[in-house]
C-alpha cells in the first residue's frame, strides 16, 4: 500500500503581520479538479483573506493551481470558495470580525484523517510596525543562538 504525502500549505505572512488568537478548523468546498491539485501541493495562501457574504464565509485570494490532467473539466484558480463551519463558529468569527482591527486570516491547509481538505483559519489583530520590528529581533536572536551550538 502507498503511503500519502503530507500535504503542508502554511501562510508564513500571517504570523509576521496579525497576532494569531483563536483557530478553527473548517472544511473547503472544492472542485474533483483542485482537490487533486491540493493534494499534488499547487495552492497558496500568502494572498488569501476571508471575509462574510450574508452569513457564509468565503475564501478569497486562494490560489489552487489547475490540473494539467484536468482538460476542459479545470477550475479557476483564484475563486472564491466557500468555508464550511458549524453556526455557533460563524456566530462567533461573524462578531469579532465586525471588530475594529481584527480579520480572519487562513493559517494552513491539510488534509485530515478521513482524506478530506481541511483548512486553518485563526482570528488576527493586526500589528504595528514596531510589533513587527520585535518579531524579527527575536528571529534573529533565534537564528544566532542555533549557529552558536
Amino acid at each position: 500500500m502507498a503511503t500519502k504525502k503530507e500535504i503542508h500549505i502554511v501562510n508564513k505572512k500571517a504570523g509576521f503581520e496579525f497576532i494569531l488568537t483563536q483557530k478553527f478548523v473548517a472544511g473547503l468546498q472544492l472542485t474533483g479538479t483542485e482537490v487533486k491539485s491540493v493534494r499534488l501541493g499547487n495552492a497558496g495562501i500568502g494572498e488569501a483573506f476571508c471575509f462574510f457574504k450574508g452569513d457564509e464565509l468565503f475564501i478569497k485570494g486562494m490560489n489552487i493551481g489547475t490540473f494539467k490532467q484536468g482538460s476542459h473539466f479545470n477550475h479557476e484558480p483564484f475563486r472564491l470558495r466557500k468555508l464550511l463551519l458549524k453556526k455557533r463558529e460563524l456566530e462567533k468569527l461573524k462578531v469579532k470580525a465586525a471588530e475594529k482591527g481584527f480579520a480572519i486570516v487562513p493559517v494552513k491547509v491539510f488534509e485530515s484523517e478521513r482524506g478530506f481538505i481541511k483548512i486553518e483559519i485563526s482570528i488576527g489583530q493586526g500589528k504595528k510596525a514596531f510589533d513587527k520590528r520585535e518579531t524579527i529581533k527575536e528571529r534573529e536572536v533565534q537564528r544566532s543562538m542555533r549557529r552558536e551550538e
